[in-house]
């Protein structure tokens, strides 16, 4: 079974998700939109928040799955997060960026990688 790149991309976010709520954080929100940018997860530990990228590959062909995290995706994920903390953003909570790369092959998982504070904003 062939999934879409669309699948593979939302089941990604569904393995992030429980990997990160086993890790102890909390699930605020997924894919939340501002006009036509998106950030894929906002998850809370504490007085963090972390507004998560996730990126999934299938098979190693096309690098690592971080990589495809570029500036202008960087930039527009940072629009999303000044927006959301506008409207949601409570004193004293501490924002970051994170990342998370999904590797699967096929149905099965082969690795998740979690990067905290994957950058900063405006880098």
């Amino acid at each position: 079974m062939s999934l879409s790149t669309h699948e593979v991309g939302r089941r990604c976010e569904a393995i992030a998700a429980r990997f990160l709520t086993e890790a102890g954080w909390t699930v605020l929100e997924r894919n939340v939109r501002f006009r036509r940018k998106e950030i894929d997860l906002v998850l809370r530990r504490g007085r963090v928040v972390a507004f998560v990228e996730v990126k999934g590959r299938k098979g190693g062909g096309w690098g690592h799955p971080l990589d495809a995290i570029t500036a202008l995706k960087r930039r527009e994920i940072e629009t999303v997060a000044r927006w959301w903390v506008d409207r949601f953003g409570r004193p004293g909570d501490h924002y970051r960026f994170d990342a998370v790369a999904v590797h699967v092959r096929g149905l099965d998982v082969v690795k998740v990688e979690h990067v905290e504070d994957a950058w900063r904003s405006g880098e």
